[in-house]
């Protein structure tokens, strides 16, 4: 599969290429980008040049499709479907310390799952959501994105910090996206 183009209001999502290592090695240095991610932690120079490689590894052979979010020219976060193969791909994102709290998330992440939900892909049934227990972050924007919360894996997210539980929700391709009520404590 070709890496495909999303335009937004005000963003830009495209394939990383080489020529965002350094930003992504930047904001990669975040302690809560570590903790709520999969990146390694310490994260190296060499680890955002191999993620580069492995983006362009998975646009090419079609199972994770995975942008580089850019606004106002800069990189501002990744997004991408993992297991976009199996009609219910994981949506995942990290957005940089210095762009949060602008919606930048909320405005990719809209753009992602309409392609997602494109009816040139009618496999994609379902887009699920998971979030480390306590990134509040995350789950106001996926309360916001209307999914519907599901509940705890326990355990189940493994990253170089070690194992945590899971929050998951679930959005449907005939789901409602108004934002919906969650049993969590989100503010």
């Amino acid at each position: 599969m070709e890496p495909d183009h999303l335009q937004t209001a005000r963003l830009e999502l495209s394939a990383p290429t080489t020529a965002d290592v350094a930003a992504i090695h930047a904001a990669c240095q975040d302690a809560e980008i570590q903790r709520y991610t999969t990146v390694p932690s310490p994260y190296l120079r060499e680890d955002a040049e191999h993620f580069i490689e492995l983006t362009a590894a998975w646009w090419a052979d079609g199972t994770q499709p995975t942008w580089a979010i850019r606004y106002d020219g800069r990189l501002a976060g990744m997004i991408g479907l993992a297991k976009i193969d199996t009609g219910a791909p994981e949506v995942g994102y990290w957005i940089a310390r210095d762009a949060r709290r602008q919606n930048i998330a909320v405005e990719a992440a809209t753009a992602v799952i309409d392609w997602a939900f494109a009816d040139d892909r009618p496999a994609v049934e379902r887009v699920e959501w998971r979030a480390v227990v306590g990134n509040i972050g995350s789950a106001r924007i996926a309360r916001r994105l209307g999914f519907r919360y599901e509940g705890l894996l326990r355990q189940a997210h493994l990253n170089s910090l070690g194992r945590a539980d899971l929050w998951i929700g679930g959005l449907l391709r005939q789901d409602d996206r108004t934002p919906q009520e969650w049993p969590l404590p989100l503010g």
